[in-house]
């Protein structure tokens, strides 16, 4: 299913909200002022002048001064003079930070570890990629067997000389003979498509232009692929225009673009994605659609074996989640939430697909149905079990055969395959156990590894993870990951990261990084904590945090914060908040909320300004999560936790730095721009507020490994400056 997520990875109290909004418009212009350093007290930073406009925006009867309006210019000689001021203040003082060099330093030691994808077979060859440790792109690799030497079927690395060209997608033909692949530069969404091959390597003339968030999915016979675009921008405008009306084309292999043959596309609201993918066997086109990011869609079915055969709409409108798993013959087996919040697998007869036939193979259960795939005739369920893996493998028609054993808390994903497959592979790791790769036997269900990682320098024995449960604000038990070395005192002095997302149906799960090696490694504590708006429990979980629901997020969030500091693993002078895209609307409404409660604050990419999203690229989209200023109650609810619209004047925020991309044209770099305006104006003089725009990035997909160890550097360094522990 298509959906343009804010992922790396988002409403109360009109009278506070109203308050801080009057409060700001009837302030003046002038140069703020911050101290260098939270502990060391040094010289005052001199914030770049950012003008303040005049301009009011009326909703519902409410006026809403947007003073930092002219930023969503963000090619305006203004707008680019006083961003790259602002970088320079930022590159500076990070820069000076003691002991910045050595967390790099240390980043890259553990950054540097062989990585690899769960093999995928296509044919007579077998796919996967490779990373030999600090390549900017992983590489894709082709052999006949998993069990002999590959060779580079695609290094994008050879693309571009700093590593900012990415492999976004890949479209494997069902013989393994042809390799469609996607590339995007500089951290863009928009998508490139090429066909490569396999046998000589060599590309073929075919190129695809202005394709965005979509998969690719081939014919049986090797005709061409399916995938999706929208219409070309115009000239100059192609990280800032709404993106509508996505369309699915087949492209005959061999043909220009514009011949490519239109399949779908809704043409009553602008804001539909469509997704296509062809069954295994060959014989049905499945095309998934929903409206903007909800999570509900439709689904309908073409027979491909007859010429110009009309699309069956098999599920007419989004009730529910119905996404497609895979078919034996005409029954269609479908993951939905319908009648069941937690999950379930249905199966659909194409000769008989109304709802009184169709049959649960996989009834819903305690733990969260969170994937399913079909291989060689069996049903793969991967389980959420209070936000981790488990696993099970079911028969056709649903009977049990076993579970796969896992190591621990910790996420396993792939089991990708074909019906005739006799083996499928998935990857495995915790936050202290680097991603292995194991062979699973279909026959006998036992597990083999076939690829486990070193990581030079980091024993993950001397580490823990555990999980703890905490009550919210209004009595609701919420789940939370905490790592650290083995043995950490519980003292109130450990420095500590807190890092949530909340939003778009999106599960955190126990993974391991690099980045979070090197921060226990250093002393630090990590939590990341499993907030309401995701969905660890299912859609009620998800619904729970969504639209007007929206405070109970940041509630879980403060909550999680409570309960380190109650039980000592930290305290408020060591206690960081951290989360990307919807995760960083997060933290500026956290440290908002509670600026009592935080020493730092990194909200990265994050969606800033809840009265404005919808305006750009793919923003309009979210409006089916946060709401939409049209409603009078939904508005209501943006406006009272709006990061950039709740800065209030002589308020002492934490030490924060905003991050963003010139390149990210999924969160439209001016709600950072205008977030740290807002910040720095209404708290000129204490702890310093920064932003951090990356260069040729864009929302995290795709960024090379060099930028992304420089900014995990940066921003260890700016919390533990913070935190009076930089050294």
């Amino acid at each position: 299913m298509t959906r343009f997520l804010l992922a790396v990875a988002v409403i109360v109290g009109a009278s506070a909200a109203g308050a801080g909004v009057g409060v700001a418009a009837g302030a003046g212009v002038g140069v703020a002022s911050a101290t260098a350093g939270a502990a060391s007290r040094g010289p005052e930073i001199v914030y770049p002048p950012a003008r303040r406009g005049d301009h009011v925006d009326v909703y519902h009867g409410v006026r809403v001064p947007d003073p930092y309006r002219w930023m969503e210019d963000i090619d305006s000689p203004a707008t680019r003079a006083w961003v790259q001021a602002e970088d320079r203040i930022t590159r500076r003082f990070l820069a000076a930070i003691p002991g910045r060099q050595a967390i790099a330093d240390r980043l890259t030691r553990l950054w540097n570890f062989e990585r690899w994808s769960p093999p995928e077979r296509h044919g007579r060859y077998w796919f996967y990629t490779h990373n030999d440790g600090l390549q900017n792109q992983p590489v894709i690799f082709v052999t006949s067997d998993p069990g002999v030497p590959a060779h580079v079927l695609l290094d994008p690395n050879t693309l571009s000389q700093d590593g900012t060209v990415a492999l976004r997608e890949t479209a494997i033909s069902d013989d393994g003979r042809l390799f469609a692949y996607a590339l995007s530069d500089a951290g863009s969404d928009w998508q490139t498509w090429h066909v490569r091959d396999v046998a000589t390597g060599k590309d073929l003339p075919d190129q695809l232009l202005w394709s965005k968030a979509g998969g690719g999915s081939w014919r049986k016979d090797d005709s061409g692929f399916y995938y999706t675009r929208y219409e070309p921008p115009a000239p100059g405008n192609a990280l800032k225009a709404a993106n509508e009306y996505q369309k699915l084309y087949f492209h005959q292999l061999g043909t220009p673009q514009n011949e490519d043959v239109l399949t779908y596309m809704r043409r009553d609201d602008p804001d539909w994605f469509v997704d296509g993918e062809v069954t295994d066997d060959g014989h049905y086109l499945i095309i998934e659609a929903n409206h903007g990011d909800q999570v509900e869609n439709t689904l309908l079915v073409q027979d491909l074996s007859a010429p110009h055969a009309p699309l069956l709409p098999v599920i007419e409108r989004p009730t529910a989640v119905f996404s497609f798993i895979g078919n034996i013959g005409k029954t269609l087996y479908v993951l939905t939430d319908d009648h069941a919040p937690r999950y379930r697998v249905i199966a659909i007869d194409l000769s008989s697909p109304g709802r009184s036939h169709w049959r649960t193979v996989i009834p819903q259960s305690a733990e969260t149905l969170e994937a399913a795939s079909l291989v060689g005739r069996q049903l793969i369920a991967q389980y959420l079990k209070d936000a981790h893996s488990a696993v099970r493998r079911y028969s056709a028609r649903g009977r049990l055969l076993g579970e796969v054993n896992l190591e621990g808390m910790g996420t396993a994903s792939g089991f990708q395959g074909h019906l005739q497959d006799a083996v499928t592979y998935y990857s495995y790791s915790s936050f202290t156990t680097p991603p292995s790769i194991y062979r699973l036997d279909l026959a006998s269900g036992a597990s083999s590894l076939w690829r486990q990682p070193f990581v030079g320098g980091f024993t993950p024995a001397d580490y823990t993870e555990r999980q703890v449960f905490y009550t919210s604000k209004d009595g609701t038990r919420v789940p939370m990951f905490v790592a650290a070395r083995k043995g950490v005192k519980l003292d109130g002095t450990n420095p500590t990261l807190l890092y949530g997302y909340g939003g778009f149906d999106i599960s955190l799960e126990p993974a391991f990084s690099s980045a979070l090696a090197a921060w226990m490694q250093m002393g630090g504590v990590y939590a990341m904590a499993n907030l309401r708006g995701g969905g660890e429990y299912g859609e009620a979980w998800h619904r729970a945090g969504m639209k007007t629901h929206k405070q109970n997020v940041f509630d879980d969030f403060i909550a999680a914060a409570e309960y380190l500091i109650a039980h000592r693993w930290t305290s408020t002078r060591r206690l960081a908040i951290w989360g990307a895209s919807n995760g960083g609307l997060l933290v500026g409404a956290a440290e908002e909320q509670r600026p009592d409660l935080f020493a730092a604050a990194v909200p990265q990419a994050g969606v800033m300004d809840m009265l404005r999203f919808r305006d750009f690229t793919v923003g309009k989209g979210w409006e089916s999560e946060y709401g939409s200023v049209d409603d009078p109650e939904e508005f209501r609810a943006m406006l009272a936790y709006s990061p950039v619209q709740n800065a209030k004047p002589g308020v002492h925020y934490p030490a924060t730095l905003v991050t963003t991309a010139d390149h990210d044209d999924r969160v439209f770099p001016a709600h950072s721009f205008k977030f740290t305006a807002a910040l720095q104006y209404a708290d000129p003089h204490d702890r310093p507020i920064l932003l951090r725009v990356e260069t040729r990035a864009g929302h995290g997909a795709g960024e090379p490994t060099s930028k992304r160890i420089a900014e995990m550097a940066d921003i260890y360094a700016f919390v533990l400056d913070a935190m009076g522990l930089a050294h």
